[in-house]
């Protein structure tokens, strides 16, 4: 009997620093059942001996741009290189299943899926869940779902708000009519803004629960992060909602951002929350012109797109972030009045 022929996929995996999994990750990759794939290396400023090994197998190319075109833009580099029917993207500190690329390119497949997030679980504990899809508040907070949660309590393949960037799969025609990742964000939020387009478009983002990928997952908190975590959630508000939306969500966010600065100014990155406004500030006009283009290629209102959010804020107790219960009762409130207005229960 004859087999049909496995699907091609082209996988991008970015390198930075010294990246201690890069090697690993890479052949996992290239181990993967009933998918023909080939990788490609980004090297974004990476210090690892693994990258001359990489550059010598087969059905790997590395590319070196020779500065660090953080994820987005990375991410982008590397999906340009491929013809192949898919492409994903895997994080260079993560170790592919075997059957975890086949299964999410077969999701990815159907005609009415845009995004396929794999069941992404902690390296060192593979039964507890790194993310399985990722939640999203009304002011483009995101936190990786279900984290340290057994993986056992979510063995259903779902529809999710956002899928994760560190394991997920496209069909190449459908990043490409999204025009990739968004290379203003740099780095953050590039998987939401993309997710929550992907929605836009009348198409879904799906965790697939057999879709198993191992991650060396550290929450870090620096000033750096920080400072491109609100810049890029406060870009992704002011180019992916309807005007109307963001009237209505206006006074919350004024709220959210007095609230924030408090909170950079009692842990350390007051300057980075500020130089956030600036860079903001300072970049209208590539602000409005991403807005232009987000807006016009958009199929649904956002009446269709307000029920994959959340009023509620949990990232978990891993990440060191957490809101006082009065302030999540009152969010969850104002967005149940934002939604009643806008016109989706």
């Amino acid at each position: 009997m004859n087999q049909s022929p496995a699907v091609r996929l082209t996988v991008v995996v970015l390198a930075y620093g010294d990246e201690p999994l890069l090697g690993t990750c890479v052949r996992s990759v290239l181990a993967s059942d009933e998918v023909d794939v080939d990788v490609v290396v980004v090297d974004n400023g990476c210090t690892s001996s693994d990258l001359e090994t990489l550059r010598r197998l087969p059905r790997v190319r590395v590319l070196t741009p020779g500065r660090n075109l953080g994820f987005a833009g990375g991410c982008n580099l590397g999906a340009q290189q491929s013809d192949a029917p898919f492409v994903g993207f895997v994080n260079g500190d993560a170790v592919v299943q075997p059957t975890a690329l086949a299964l999410l390119a077969a999701e990815a497949a159907r005609p009415d899926v845009g995004l396929a997030s794999a069941s992404l679980r902690l390296l060192d504990a593979p039964e507890e869940l790194n993310s399985v899809g990722n939640p999203v508040h009304y002011l483009g907070l995101s936190w990786a779902g279900a984290l340290g949660e057994p993986a056992s309590a979510h063995p259903v393949s779902a529809d999710v708000a956002s899928a994760t960037g560190a394991a997920v799969v496209a069909r190449r025609e459908v990043f490409q009519r999204l025009g990739g990742f968004c290379e203003l964000m740099f780095a953050y939020c590039e998987d939401v803004e993309l997710s929550l387009r992907v929605w836009q478009l009348g198409l879904r983002c799906r965790y697939v629960a057999d879709a198993v990928v191992l991650h060396r997952y550290e929450f870090s908190r620096n000033p750096r992060k920080m400072y491109l975590l609100e810049r890029n959630r406060l870009l992704l508000l002011l180019t992916l909602f309807e005007r109307r939306t963001l009237v209505l969500l206006g006074p919350a966010a004024l709220g959210l951002e007095l609230a924030m600065l408090a909170v950079s100014l009692r842990q350390g990155w007051a300057r980075q929350k500020v130089a956030g406004w600036w860079w903001l500030a300072r970049h209208v006009p590539e602000i409005r012109r991403r807005r232009e283009v987000v807006q016009r290629s958009r199929s649904r209102s956002d009446r269709f797109i307000v029920p994959l959010l959340t009023g509620d804020f949990r990232p978990g107790a891993q990440t060191g972030f957490a809101a006082p219960p009065l302030v999540r009762a009152g969010s969850r409130a104002y967005w149940s009045a934002a939604r009643r207005l806008l016109g989706s229960r």
